[in-house]
């Protein structure tokens, strides 16, 4: 009884240990050319062309100018972070 209990779950397993049929060999997948890809912006489909000519804009954006005041906010609090560090018995 108990060989055929153990024939019964190792006959199962090895079937299951297999692809099924309709599953496309990644040997193919990898000599596929990708030709549609998504935007990384809002996610809507592109072709190759309009996706390479996103990617062009996105590198070519200029840097973002932040306000003086909020710049002069930034320098004060990297001031006070040191002296934290220096003299950290300061209530400040």
């Amino acid at each position: 009884m108990s060989i055929l209990v153990w024939l019964s779950s190792h006959i199962g397993t090895v079937g299951m240990a297999l692809p099924p049929p309709d599953d496309i060999p990644e040997e193919i997948l990898r000599t596929q050319i990708i030709i549609a890809a998504r935007s990384p912006i809002d996610g809507k489909p592109l072709t190759a062309a309009e996706y390479a000519q996103l990617q062009e804009q996105l590198q070519v954006s200029p840097p973002r100018k932040l306000d003086p005041k909020i710049r002069d906010q930034i320098f004060l609090l990297r001031i006070r972070k040191g002296l934290l560090q220096i003299f950290p018995f300061l209530g400040i």
